[in-house]
């Protein structure tokens, strides 16, 4: 693969298997600083895969993924771990917000983690919650909120930390059309004005709408739609 320069994030010849089963055959991806990358393809083609190894989550059990210059092979589990507190931010379908914390205590949570005091912390939550436009919402619970507000706060905290990269799998799977593009415009936005990396894993041409590029898997290999790979 002939990644382009500049890359923040670059895959090369990912393989990965599950017994027989084949998930990655030879994928490859790349992403800019500030890029909003859609990663497409049907169930099964291995996309989340794919997401889950750029990430750090699964190791493949061959090929190259780079990060900022750094192999993430040989990064040991304590080094990936950090990596995914401080630069990686994550929005999955469901939200997955701690249904005992308030929204806030939830968008804070990450920093609270890496060592922020709470009033520090709910503080700068606070501040990303009034850019997903659920700043009203810091008290009351994930029960007491709607789908398409709980997703907000989710993505609220997937910027906090101020993340280099945002994996966001399926993140408009659980919502009506209106909250999902409404879910859409509000993480693209600001990603971009953070110049915050977005893998975005969709089967929706309309989620994929918001993205600068798309990738398409199929069988466990990628196709980069605006150039070859």
């Amino acid at each position: 693969m002939n990644a382009p320069g500049g890359s923040l994030l670059i895959a090369e010849n990912l393989h990965k298997a599950y017994g027989p089963t084949a998930a990655l055959a030879g994928a490859e991806f790349s992403i800019h600083p500030g890029e909003v990358v859609a990663v497409m393809g049907p169930s099964g083609s291995g996309k989340s895969t794919l997401l889950h190894c750029l990430a750090g989550i699964v190791t493949p059990d061959s090929g190259s993924i780079r990060y900022d210059g750094r192999e993430l092979a040989t990064m040991n589990d304590a080094q990936r771990s950090q990596l995914r507190r401080s630069e990686f931010g994550f929005v999955f379908q469901f939200g997955q917000l701690v249904p005992e914390l308030t929204c806030v205590e939830n968008v804070a949570l990450p920093l609270r983690l890496n060592g922020t005091p709470r009033k520090q912390a709910e503080r700068t939550a606070l501040g990303w919650m009034e850019r997903l436009e659920v700043d009203d919402l810091g008290r009351k619970r994930p029960g007491e909120v709607s789908g398409g507000q709980g997703q907000r706060v989710a993505v609220a905290r997937s910027l906090v930390t101020g993340p280099r990269v945002v994996f966001a799998d399926e993140p408009t799977g659980a919502l009506d059309s209106l909250n999902g593009e409404r879910v859409m415009e509000l993480l693209t936005e600001a990603a971009r004005s953070a110049n915050t990396a977005v893998v975005l894993v969709t089967h929706e041409a309309r989620v994929a709408a918001y993205s600068d590029r798309e990738i398409v898997v199929r069988d466990g290999k990628s196709r980069d739609m605006e150039r070859a790979i």
